[in-house]
Parts: structure tokens; sequence; C-alpha cells
């Protein structure tokens, strides 16, 4: 059976987190320094091998469950054992980014995977003036490993070295270093973002790098839309 397919969707052979394609990740187990990784639950379209999910509700872990956190629909799995894990997200682009001793804050709406040697923590924006209820929930990761991000269309990358205003939606992934806020339009009497019914937008100031997605996507992550 001959097929250009066969040859372009062929499995890769290399341990760790890799990405199969750029909507696929794939995380080979087994190796010393790869037994385990943390997933978005549900992101699962394959595995090969003796493989072991076990669904994180409590414990360390259970950070990932905080009752604002869970309302944007992201519980979190532990996978471990050895063999190949297929990862997706709605046919989503799929990023990885490694930390070297670094921060990264990214939306919880666009965390696929990550590695268990970064250490992590759901940090809360504050909403404008009581606008924005509850304000919004992202994951802050820092150390040194590997987390594979999924965006909706593809992505910009905008150095911030001057007041720059993302749309809450389509904001993926900056840097823990600037100082973020909540931003409203309101007074504009326009919705000039993307995201529906939404004059907010996520304020960043500093130095650092701001990851944006071509769409506000399906699983938005901040305020509701109305």
């Amino acid at each position: 059976m001959r097929s250009e397919l066969f040859q372009e969707a062929q499995e890769i052979q290399q341990p760790g987190m890799r990405l199969q394609n750029r909507k696929m990740l794939r995380v080979g187990l087994g190796a010393d320094a790869h037994r385990e990784f943390y997933a978005r639950q549900g992101s699962m379209v394959a595995y090969q091998g003796a493989i072991d999910f076990a669904y994180q509700g409590a414990g360390s872990v259970g950070r990932f469950m905080k009752k604002a956190f869970t309302g944007e629909g992201l519980p979190l799995m532990k996978v471990s054992g050895q063999g190949d894990v297929f990862l997706a997200h709605e046919a989503w682009d799929v990023h990885l980014i490694d930390l070297e001793e670094e921060s990264l804050t990214v939306n919880g709406a666009n965390v696929l995977a990550f590695e268990p040697t970064l250490g992590w923590d759901i940090k809360r924006i504050q909403g404008f003036g009581g606008m924005v209820s509850g304000g919004l929930f992202n994951t802050v990761f820092t150390g040194r490993g590997r987390v594979a991000v999924a965006c909706h269309g593809a992505p910009v990358l905008l150095q911030v070295d001057q007041p720059t205003f993302v749309d809450t939606q389509s904001a993926v992934a900056w840097s823990s270093s600037l100082e973020a806020g909540i931003r409203s339009t309101v007074k504009a009497g326009a919705f000039i973002g993307r995201g529906s019914g939404e004059a907010f937008q996520l304020a960043l100031e500093g130095r650092g790098f701001v990851l944006v997605q071509a769409s506000e996507g399906t699983c938005p992550n901040g305020p509701s839309s109305g």
C-alpha cells in the first residue's frame, strides 16, 4: 500500500515531549528522565504501551481544581508509565516552550501539558474596578522544564517595551515579569476586541513578551460573555 500520508504521518521516535506535527503532541515515556507528566484532562487522542491516567483533584495538584479554575473547564490528569501518549486540543496548533530557570504565565485555556520538573501555581489578576467579576485566573510556571501550549490559529509574539493591550481571550502566554492588569474600554462606546460582548483587555507593562493567538478561542478563560 502506498500513500504520501504514510510518510508524513509516521510516528516520531524521540523520548520526552515532542511535536508529532503542528496539531499534535507526542510524549515518549519510560526513559529515566521521562516517567510522567501532567496534561489537560480529555486531551489524549491515542496511546501505546502501559500508560496510567490519574485524575488530579486533591493534594498539591489540586491547585488546578480551585473553584474559579474549574469554571474554565480545565481539570488536570497525571500521566505515567511506559509507552507513547498523543495529545491534542480541538485541532489547535501546539507549541513547545522551554523554561530555563525562568517564569511564564499561561492562560489556563491554552495549557495542554507540562513536565513535572516545573513548579506552578494559579494566580489571579484583579478585575478593573470590580467590573470583571473574580478577575482572571492563569497558571504561572517556574523553574526548568517544558510546557506545551495550544493556540487557536497561528499566534504572534509581541515584544512588550511599551504599554500593550490584548483581548483577554486571545492572550496565550506572557512574561511573568510584566505587570498585568485589566483595562476597560467601556467609555469607548464600542467593543473593540474579538472577545464576544466584552470591552476588557489584558494590560501589560514592563519589558518582556506576550504570545497572542489569532482568535479568542472556544474555551474562554476570563470574563464570561454576556
